[in-house]
């Protein structure tokens, strides 16, 4: 049974940084696709951020140039590190790790999530 564990969550005010952090109990990052997610009260599930093989990196169009998101397979650890953090980023964040070809999903583990609360 593989684990996602999402820590580094908190209060923080506007303007701040946070950094989360996810680690898998097992080998599943290498090869897949390494996402973010977050969801706020009466919202939907929200793409935050993704890290695929050989780096490449997206985001959603909100938290561009403030966010960035990164991995280590070796160490099973994939990051996101938010900076100038506004009261409309606060959510609970979701860490995903999915393996895939094309729409056939292979593997799919998703986190609790950490909860970011922005505010003065």
């Amino acid at each position: 049974q593989v684990e996602l564990v999402e820590s580094g969550g908190g209060l923080v005010q506007p303007g701040g940084s946070l950094r989360l952090t996810c680690t898998a109990s097992g080998n599943v990052f290498s090869g897949s696709k390494l996402s973010w997610y977050r969801q706020s009260p009466g919202n939907q599930r929200e793409f935050v951020a993704q890290i695929r093989g050989g780096g490449i990196t997206n985001y959603t169009d909100s938290v561009k140039g403030r966010f960035t998101i990164s991995r280590n397979n070796a160490k099973n650890t994939m990051w996101l590190q938010m900076n100038d953090l506004r009261p409309e980023d606060t959510a609970v964040y979701v860490c995903n790790s999915r393996r895939s070809v094309g729409d056939r999903v292979f593997a799919d583990y998703w986190g609790q999530g950490t909860q970011v609360t922005v505010s003065s």
